[in-house]
């Protein structure tokens, strides 16, 4: 039963539409809506390794991807090009290495990129000049996508 001069419901929902706007609506770029179910396969080079190309901080880093490693670490000279300044870090990060227990940065990196896959506020570190070539891409990165795993000589990451 409708009351005398009460305006419908179908009215009242258009007139607080046109007032106040369409509640928690917001564009949404379409980067951001494919980010959230990117995935990517990588397969293994002859030697059985997973050598890629990652954008780190916004720059091409060629990249061993392992497992093994606890961290995203970084060459000296590759933080030099991501632009970490690795002169002016403080290395006290107590690392072992295959060649023994070296002192690495330890560094925030803002964004890790592998093919699409993305994360953000990543955990790193930087190793002294001339104790590393090439850099690793560990669990600090693959920790935080929402699966990973390898069969038959592909890499298989998800986010």
């Amino acid at each position: 039963m409708r009351l005398p001069g009460a305006l419908s419901p179908l009215v009242l929902a258009f007139l607080f539409m046109v007032v106040g706007g369409l509640p928690s609506i917001a564009p949404t770029k379409a980067a951001e809506m494919l980010q959230l179910n990117a995935a990517t396969a990588l397969k293994a080079g002859q030697n059985g390794h997973f050598i890629v190309k990652a954008e780190i901080n916004g720059r091409d880093v060629r990249v061993m991807v392992d497992t093994g490693a606890s961290a995203v670490a970084l060459s000296y000279e590759d933080a030099r090009d991501v632009g970490l300044r690795p002169g002016s870090l403080d290395y006290n990060v107590p690392v072992s290495t295959a060649n023994g227990v070296v002192r690495a940065a330890g560094v925030n990196l803002d964004k890790v990129e592998i093919d699409g896959v993305r994360v953000s506020d990543v955990q790193g570190l930087v190793m002294p000049e001339g104790v590393m070539r090439g850099s690793l891409l560990g669990m600090s990165f693959l920790g935080k996508l929402k699966s990973f795993k390898v069969e038959d000589g592909v890499l298989y990451l998800k986010n």
